[in-house]
């Protein structure tokens, strides 16, 4: 079984405990993006947006309330059909999800966006990004643009347990081309599930940046932030942000980024 095949068992444990975890989250009006997405996004009115990476559709319900339609990708089958239900739950009718791999996407979603969103925990799952790069370039319009919001390659290079105790283990090769490989998938909505093998590839920033540029896309902002998306151990949530603050960091290093690059 090849990398990809792995991954995508591996996220389709986790499917049914994310709906769960995001539906209650969507009942207790905690369905917004970030304040960074927020912020940088810009207006979506009239826009059709590919949400690459969706997993069950939890910030691609949080983007169709403004966009004209939004599309949901993603690798595992149980995730695109807990994103069904999810929508159907909240009678979301301007969405619809498609089973894909995003280094792989189908011609049918050619030149059918205004924008491309993919936001926090995604690029590391991707073993080529220029091959992601050319896809992303090939669904925009011209004059289109891709927004990425994910961890930094610098925070992902850090030992996370030891962060949250104050302790900065340099780990993880920033420069490391081989996946890190695990005999189970980790799960933020419930524990990690055993048995399934999970491959997560680090990409330095030159290599992000590098293959939205060979792929004809021009890097319109870049930006780093002291913030991150989920609590790896330590951390504390601020509720206006939407993004959780390592008490200690003081803007020591960055541990996520975003941009935006224009078709």
């Amino acid at each position: 079984m090849d990398e990809i095949a792995s991954n995508r068992l591996a996220w389709d444990t986790l499917a049914e405990d994310h709906y769960r975890h995001y539906k209650e989250r969507i009942e207790r009006g905690e369905n917004r993006l970030n304040m960074h997405i927020r912020e940088e996004l810009g207006d979506l009115a009239g826009k059709r947006v590919a949400h690459l990476q969706c997993n069950v559709g939890f910030d691609t319900l949080a983007l169709a309330e403004s966009a004209a339609r939004v599309t949901g990708v993603d690798l595992a089958p149980e995730n695109v059909r807990c994103a069904q239900r999810l929508a159907e739950d909240f009678g979301i009718g301007n969405v619809e999800f498609v089973e894909a791999d995003v280094c792989d996407l189908p011609a049918s979603l050619n030149g059918r966006f205004d924008v491309a969103f993919t936001s926090e925990g995604v690029l590391g799952w991707l073993p080529d990004l220029d091959a992601w790069a050319r896809g992303v370039r090939r669904l925009l319009v011209d004059g289109g643009f891709l927004y990425v919001f994910d961890s930094h390659p610098f925070y992902l290079a850090f030992d996370e347990d030891k962060l949250g105790r104050g302790e900065y283990d340099l780990a993880y090769p920033y420069f490391g081309k081989e996946p890190d490989v695990e005999d189970r998938i980790g799960g933020y909505a419930s524990e990690p599930k055993e048995g399934v093998t999970s491959y997560f590839w680090m990409h330095p920033v030159s290599d992000i940046l590098n293959a939205l540029v060979g792929a004809g896309l021009h890097i319109d902002a870049f930006n780093e932030f002291s913030e991150n998306f989920f609590d790896s151990g330590g951390h504390v949530l601020s509720p206006e942000k939407g993004l959780y603050e390592l008490p200690g960091n003081d803007g020591r290093f960055p541990m996520t980024f975003s941009l935006r690059a224009s078709a």
